[in-house]
């Protein structure tokens, strides 16, 4: 690894050569040298990088110059395409080094070359259909003579989850190129290829996840992997190290064994196996399950591992030599049948270590399982094998302790960011409101919007903690003002998010999906509301669980943590560019008088604070007006 001499300069030649020749930020060099120095000392770093810090390139630039293969995970797909489309090629190009990137999703991201052959061979496929999904169909495989990649993401259309899920393959499925008829064209194939190859390789959280718990690594050997937007791995390390058991994967099963045995019998046994564990789970919905399970419960799993057995058997009679696309297709089917047979016998003995609930609707409950603690299968996996660089523009107080990293282990920076809070922002707690489990709460939380939305003259993001909540203040609001309310219900996000900036005296209520990823800079936002503190829910059975684990100790390690970090990343939708002015207005009496109440503020950007209305009216007036 170079010195942090060299890492500098290499950060300033790709300033430079940004559009407008870039923008020196303290922050972004700091984060820049903490990166360097953390893949040079192999100890893992955890940096909070505020809004506008340019955290990308503070990590990018010491991974391009650094020697050994790397890893980026980030939260979203739009992120690793961003990095792989625009960050890397420029920062490639400006610094001259012949370094090799590129991108890795999850298999069901690209279109499975052997589906559709496997349409085509039995004529579900015309070209001259021209409606419903079979349409898409026709259309995804004309594209799939042109792309090069297979990658959804290049699409210039939207296909519904039908069409797509007729032509892609899970990960639980595919059986590999080796065994697959088409694995020398697969676009699946060709993706992990050039990540074997590559110097860097980006990916996003879940798939990094998914590679560290499992027995077949899914990713190249690497010294170094930075985890963009970090305030969710908690929760991702959680979905990924455990499983998750519905009815309907005995219905796709089933599907899958009718297409290699027409008249199966187990394929109707296996659908009514599925319907029997909805029934048996439906009672247990948003409730940990006891131990031992439940007599319905465990009779239904019971049934159900004699079901898959039952089709394990029916496939077994098809000769793996099958003609045409059947043996591949019963590959697939065989696969899917043992990844079902393995989560069911987890699933019924689940570990005193592991917290076993139900979630889901209620037409589609889901049998969850997770580690109550993340320490131990982080270090096996993660902390004592490769170097770590965790950044967010909001961290979580306690996130090395909860993911397992001990004090001498790693070092934890916050480099700020560069924006004006103090001068830009101002942050408005409404202390004269009612405790929100007051009856006369959500009368007041409705005034008290209509008077800050009609001094910003609209221009307001309203956040709520339930889809109640936000209906309710829809409803009551666009009768007392004229400006136009948009709500979550309305349309897709990118439509409502784009009319929301494009509107400018527009207002946009929504929930908790919009707490982060909402970049509206400019003058259509200047007003950001929370009408609660975002607590996670108390009935959590995961968290319960992990409460428990805690004791006394509990609200300081388990909500506390998880509420701060949402509020930050709610009052972070207000100022997305230097010259943004505006108000967060916290409509929760307890942000101002909990005794808890300066862990929330330390975790907000450094706004100027009051408890005044009139404070708060007037600024929003001043910039209505634009003074």
């Amino acid at each position: 690894m170079p010195e942090n001499t060299g890492v500098e300069k290499a950060l300033e030649t790709a300033v430079s050569s940004l559009d407008g020749g870039g923008e020196r930020r303290p922050g972004q060099r700091d984060m820049c040298e903490a990166v360097a120095e953390a893949m040079d000392s192999g100890r893992h770093l955890v940096v909070a990088a505020g809004t506008g810090t340019g955290k990308s390139l503070a990590y990018l630039v010491p991974l391009v110059m650094g020697e050994g293969p790397s890893v980026v995970a980030t939260a979203t797909k739009t992120l690793q395409d961003q990095l792989v489309d625009k960050d890397l090629p420029q920062l490639v190009d400006a610094l001259g080094l012949p370094v090799r990137y590129a991108v890795l999703k999850g298999r069901s991201n690209y279109l499975c070359i052997q589906r559709l052959k496997e349409h085509i061979e039995d004529e579900q496929l015309s070209l001259d259909i021209s409606d419903g999904p079979r349409a898409e169909i026709s259309r995804l495989a004309l594209w799939a003579q042109q792309t090069d990649t297979g990658d959804r993401a290049e699409l210039d259309f939207e296909p519904s989850h039908a069409a797509w899920d007729a032509l892609s393959v899970s990960g639980r499925e595919c059986p590999g190129a080796q065994r697959c008829p088409s694995g020398s064209s697969c676009f699946a194939e060709k993706a992990r290829h050039r990540a074997d190859v590559a110097d860097i390789v980006v990916v996003n959280t879940h798939l990094y996840c998914l590679h560290l718990f499992s027995d077949t690594p899914i990713l190249p050997e690497h010294d170094t992997v930075v985890i963009d937007e970090a305030h969710g791995l908690e929760d991702i390390v959680s979905d990924t190290a455990g499983l998750s058991l519905t009815g309907g994967r005995f219905d796709e099963l089933a599907r899958s064994i009718r297409a290699v045995v027409a008249e199966s019998a187990a394929a109707g046994d296996l659908e009514d196996a599925g319907i029997r564990l909805r029934e048996a789970l439906a009672p247990f919905r948003d409730k940990p399950l006891p131990a031992p399970l439940p007599d319905e419960l465990q009779g239904a799993a019971v049934l159900a591992r004699g079901r898959v057995e039952q089709a394990a058997a029916e496939l077994r009679a098809i000769p793996d030599d099958a003609p045409g696309e059947a043996g591949a297709r019963k590959l697939r089917a065989v696969l899917a049948t043992g990844a079902l047979m393995e989560d069911l016998g987890r699933a019924v003995e689940a570990k005193s270590t592991e917290v076993a609930w139900v979630s889901g609707t209620e037409s589609s409950p889901a049998w969850r399982i997770a580690p109550i603690q993340l320490g131990r299968l982080l270090s096996e996996r993660l902390w004592e094998h490769t170097t770590a660089v965790l950044t967010s523009a909001t961290i979580p107080m306690n996130l090395g302790e909860v993911l397992g990293l001990e004090p001498e282990e790693h070092r934890a920076i916050d480099v700020g960011s560069p924006f004006d809070f103090e001068t830009n922002g101002l942050l408005y707690c409404a202390k004269h409101l009612p405790d929100p489990r007051n009856p006369g709460y959500e009368p007041a939380v409705h005034e008290e919007m209509a008077a800050l939305i009609e001094a910003a003259g609209g221009r307001t993001l309203a956040l709520f903690t339930s889809y109640r909540a936000m209906d309710r203040a829809a409803e009551a609001l666009s009768a007392q003002l004229d400006f136009p309310i948009y709500t979550q219900r309305d349309l897709p996000k990118p439509e409502l998010l784009r009319r929301f900036a494009a509107e400018v005296e527009s207002c946009l209520f929504a929930t908790m999906s919009f707490w982060q990823g909402v970049d509206v800079p400019g003058e259509s936002l200047s007003l950001v509301t929370i009408d609660r503190l975002p607590f996670p829910r108390p009935d959590d059975p995961l968290l319960e669980a992990r409460r428990e684990r805690y004791g006394s100790e509990a609200f300081r390690l388990v909500d506390l943590p998880r509420a701060a970090t949402r509020l930050a990343q709610g009052a972070g939708r207000l100022i997305r560019r230097g010259d943004d002015r505006g108000v967060v207005a916290v409509l929760d009496s307890r942000m101002a008088r909990a005794g808890y109440r300066w862990e929330l503020v330390r975790a907000l950007p450094p706004f100027h604070r009051t408890a005044e209305r009139d404070r708060a009216v007037t600024l929003l007036r001043t910039i209505r007006d634009g003074l």
